[in-house]
């Protein structure tokens, strides 16, 4: 597994040629195709009950409105609704021709509209200015936290590179770059995931610019939005639930894949509010990558659509805290019981405060490139051959083949969907790069859990965070044992282990507790005078455990063993 700390050479030097600065430059033919392929997608599906789909996305858009705007939203959102809901009203008196036509219509300026809406700039200018400024920022920031000394804002000592790390097939992908259409699929965890991400393939790995999506809110900010619009985003409106957004939504990521525009998008479809890696895929998306892929193939090309898992591995995040709420409150409804509002933190932390804690402490951000596969889930060579389990080479046009032809077959599709979600979920747990922070979280929170055996996950996070230490030679007990398992795991390549997850288990729960969410105002860890450990928010200790959990670790510990031996320093329940 080869970590890169310094810039890779980029494969790419001239922006002009890079697929997205092409496509930049040619917007509005990009949009134009994206419109008919829509239009003919909607039609050939929805023909025949066309009106009842204008008039549930005209309801809901109008409700929408009502209920939910955004400071970012069009200022003609409320005109341009009611102006459809009068046309379609009149369409209702005409002739059936007439009404179809005005249909149609009215289908196209919708189709039109969230199309201009959604698809973004390229500025090569734009970019270049935020290399640079992302690069001195981060480089200043880091050595002015590190430093604690203002009067450093302008020496550079520590290396950006020292906490934005990279690992995994980062050769592979740059050989397969040229050959293929890259799709990065990356875990979703922060807000600040697509910039990361971003700056790692350019500033690290020396990839061209990425396509992405990121939420429509994040435009409401008055200074991010003109450089994100410029910089290769798709915008994605999450209030937006119709048929006619989702299906342009996936169009343009089928239409990228065709165009060879490199993109991420994450198939998650949202971060996870649990802190866990994704179980479950959108696969409306995903079918998008196997439409770009037959399309391709229908029209004679040999180009492959290449799926990158991506996983991110952070020892904190941004708005933990307020996800896990998210996370417990759907699944608990009733028994989950929200703090007072006076233990509440009432203002999040602002990015600028995260990254000054990010840098200020030894931390680190690493993304870990997992092994770039084809449409259908079979990892690829260095000449892009696709290989069957057996390494043998695989033709994935005659898996779209019907009497000879490559046509499209929505069962037949639908089944290699979920077997692609099913291959990146793998991967996702193959390539999860294992962080003291989650190793010490995990083994605290599952000692709680195992010494009050009768209580449900919602009662024992209303438990008295003040009256529960963990004595840390327990908490090295448990550590020890996991770490058993975590070799053989990693010795199998199920999954990867940071350095710090390989040293002593003292050392790993140090590490671990001076790291694992540092920004929270309630310390999921920290260390009394005792030196034993102890937590101010049992839900966060929670979230960062989450990240371990569909390993069945626990179950390698031997419990009972591990409370018998401690049972002088710790109270517990009786295991029987």
């Amino acid at each position: 597994m080869a970590k890169y700390k310094f810039k890779n050479t980029p494969l790419f030097p001239n922006l002009d040629d890079w697929p997205i600065s092409k496509m930049g430059k040619n917007r509005d033919q990009f949009v134009k195709e994206l419109e008919e392929m829509v239009f003919t997608h909607i039609k050939s599906k929805k023909g025949d009950k066309l009106g009842k789909l204008l008039a549930q996305t005209i309801y809901k858009e109008r409700t929408r409105v009502k209920e939910d705007s955004w400071k970012v939203d069009k200022n003609d959102e409320a005109s341009f609704w009611k102006e459809k809901q009068r046309q379609f009203a009149e369409e209702l008196d005409e002739e059936d021709q007439d009404a179809i036509d005005l249909n149609d219509q009215i289908l196209k300026e919708i189709i039109h509209r969230y199309s201009e809406e959604i698809i973004g700039y390229f500025h090569n200018k734009t970019f270049r200015f935020a290399r640079k400024f992302l690069t001195v920022v981060f480089n200043r920031l880091l050595n002015t936290a590190a430093n604690r000394n203002m009067q450093r804002l302008y020496r550079t000592n520590v290396n950006i590179h020292d906490r934005m790390q990279a690992f995994g097939e980062i050769e592979l992908l740059r050989e397969l770059f040229p050959k293929g259409n890259i799709v990065i699929v990356p875990t979703h965890f922060s807000n600040l995931d697509s910039v990361l991400i971003g700056y790692v393939l350019d500033s690290i790995i020396g990839l061209p610019a990425f396509a992405y999506g990121a939420g429509l809110n994040l435009y409401n900010s008055g200074f991010v939005a003109p450089f994100m619009n410029r910089l290769g985003a798709y915008r994605v409106d999450r209030r937006k639930k119709n048929v006619v957004y989702l299906e342009t939504l996936k169009a343009l990521s089928s239409l990228l894949n065709q165009k060879g525009v490199n993109n991420i998008f994450f198939p998650g479809g949202t971060r996870s509010r649990s802190g866990a890696i994704e179980e479950q895929l959108k696969l409306g998306l995903l079918g998008s990558v196997i439409d770009a892929q037959r399309e391709l193939l229908k029209q004679g090309s040999d180009r492959k659509i290449i799926v990158v898992p991506l996983v991110l591995s952070y020892h904190f995040v941004l708005e933990g805290k307020h996800l896990i709420y998210q996370h417990l409150k759907k699944t608990g409804k009733e028994e989950f019981l929200l703090p007072s509002k006076k233990d509440q933190s009432k203002k999040r932390k602002s990015i600028a405060k995260f990254f000054w804690e990010f840098f200020s402490e030894p931390s680190e951000i690493i993304v870990s490139i997992g092994r770039p596969m084809d449409a259908l889930g079979n990892f690829l060579d260095k000449d892009a051959v696709s290989l069957d389990r057996q390494g043998n080479p695989v033709n994935i046009r005659d898996y779209f083949v019907n009497n000879g032809e490559v046509t499209k077959d929505k069962q037949r599709e639908s089944v290699y969907t979920k077997q692609l979600a099913k291959r990146i979920i793998r991967r996702f747990k193959k390539e999860n790069i294992v962080l003291s922070s989650h190793l010490t979280a995990f083994a605290v929170y599952n000692i709680l859990a195992r010494k009050h055996p009768t209580l449900n996950q919602f009662a024992l996070l209303r438990l008295p965070t003040e009256d529960i230490n963990f004595p840390i030679e327990m908490v090295a007990d448990v550590v020890a044992e996991i770490q058993i398992k975590l070799f053989d795991m990693e010795k199998n390549k199920d999954i990867i282990l940071s350095e710090q997850v390989k040293k002593q288990p003292l050392e790993i729960i140090y590490d671990g507790v001076v790291k694992v969410g540092r920004f929270h105002l309630k310390k999921p860890l920290a260390v009394n005078k005792s030196g034993d450990l102890f937590s101010r928010d049992f839900a966060l200790l929670y979230y960062y455990h989450n990240r371990l959990t569909g390993y069945d670790l626990d179950d390698t510990v031997d419990w009972k063993g591990v409370f018998n031996r401690n049972s002088d320093i710790f109270d517990y329940e009786p295991i029987t």
